[in-house]
């Protein structure tokens, strides 16, 4: 829920210039998400969301310099532990599975991370597969996933 409610929270900030925390919570209500101002702003802390001048005397919230500054072990962590159900791999083909609709999520996050062993991705719902140079590069990256993520 909260991994899914600050992927929206990006969404909409990338696609939107919100001004307030108020604006933030309008925008998740009325796609489905239910939250509290108390929620979102400990989201925006916990992104490391800044407001930056679009112009005007107008701000908008956006990703700080420093969220970009995670390194690769704390983005898969927080990505994984929250999502990852099961992971194992066939050759140089990686099988994630997750929690419904975070297949997605994982995947983006990994592409991101422009990862030389990693040739692509692609996700559904909640499996993910993952495209790695070599059979050796598939194995132990299962391995370092599930001592990360204690499966």
């Amino acid at each position: 829920m909260k991994n899914e409610r600050q992927m929206l929270i990006l969404e909409i900030i990338g696609q939107e210039d919100i001004e307030t925390q108020e604006q933030l919570l309008e925008r998740l209500q009325a796609r489905g998400v239910s939250s509290t101002q108390a929620t979102i702003s400990r989201d925006i802390k916990q992104m490391h969301l800044i407001k930056e001048p679009v112009g005007r005397g107008v701000y908008k919230y956006s990703v700080s310099g420093n969220r970009t500054r995670l390194n690769f072990a704390e983005k898969l962590r927080t990505i994984f532990r929250e999502s990852i159900t099961g992971i194992e791999n066939a050759q140089n083909i990686v099988v994630v599975k997750t929690m419904p609709g975070l297949a997605s999520a994982a995947c983006a996050a990994l592409d991101d991370m422009d990862l030389g062993y990693m040739l692509g991705s692609l996700a559904g719902d909640d499996t993910a597969f993952l495209v790695m140079r070599d059979t050796v590069s598939a194995e132990t990256f299962c391995k370092e996933i599930q001592e990360m993520i204690n499966i």
